[in-house]
């Protein structure tokens, strides 16, 4: 059979390229300034939880651009001590000609400019010092320290997957909104971030996931559409992931 190109799908690539390079171009002009990133008492405290924490927090991306996409980070705090570390990727950083990588000592629960956040895994007790750092190590690895690209990646989200592939032990499974979860750069076949599966994916363009903890996934232009048996869940894009059954 002979293959021909439609020219549909180009089309629509393109107008999605151009509406996500606008995004990024998009100097948002609201009160950003002004946006709570105030705790919302959901992590631990420090002072009084001495066993070893890592949690990963994924909240809504600030203004529209939330509409479309959370933005994730990973907070860690060893055995005994008094303060989480944070590690995320920040966009803004590379307009200043800064590494996108940030860690530094802060809360982790605080509202992304507004917006509530969600605990997407969290691991505490023994083992976690650990796999702290092996994090720790994982983060070092980290191979776009000073690339960032809103869509399709590498982005926050491509960091948290990638760290999340070096340590399977998290057992993440990041929602349909994350969208950079699923780029590989140059790779074709990697294990999902869960730890467990297969996963295909041309530059988190196109591809899937299957696997025991994800589920089956389809990714098409970085959007996420995939179910979950167990429980069941219907993973959409923009509006996420979907518990049908308690």
């Amino acid at each position: 059979m002979r293959f021909q190109f439609d020219k549909r799908w180009l089309l629509a690539a393109i107008v999605t390229g151009l509406v996500c390079i606008t995004v990024v171009s998009y100097d948002v002009r609201g009160n950003w300034r002004a946006a709570s990133r105030a705790s919302t008492g959901i992590a631990p405290d420090p002072a009084s939880t001495r066993e070893a924490v890592i949690q990963v927090y994924g909240a809504r991306a600030y203004s529209w651009r939330g509409y479309f996409g959370i933005h994730t980070w990973i907070a860690v705090k060893p055995s005994n001590a008094e303060s989480f570390t944070i590690y995320e990727v920040l966009g803004w950083r590379q307009r200043r000609q800064l590494p996108v990588l940030a860690i530094y000592d802060q809360l982790p629960d605080r509202r992304w400019f507004g917006n509530m956040p969600e605990i997407l895994a969290d691991k505490r007790g023994d083992g976690v010092d650990a796999l702290i750092k092996r994090i720790a190590l994982a983060v070092e690895n980290y191979p776009y320290t000073r690339q960032y690209t809103l869509w399709p990646g590498p982005n926050s989200n491509t960091f948290t997957a990638w760290i999340a592939r070096t340590v399977p032990e998290l057992e993440l499974s990041l929602p349909a909104t994350a969208i950079g979860k699923d780029y590989l750069g140059y790779r074709l076949f990697a294990t999902p971030p869960s730890g467990s599966g297969f996963q295909f994916s041309f530059f988190g363009l196109l591809g899937f996931v299957v696997s025991n903890i994800e589920g089956l996934e389809l990714n098409f232009l970085g959007l996420t559409f995939g179910i979950r048996p167990d429980p069941l869940v219907i993973k959409l894009p923009i509006v996420g992931d979907i518990q049908l059954v308690t």
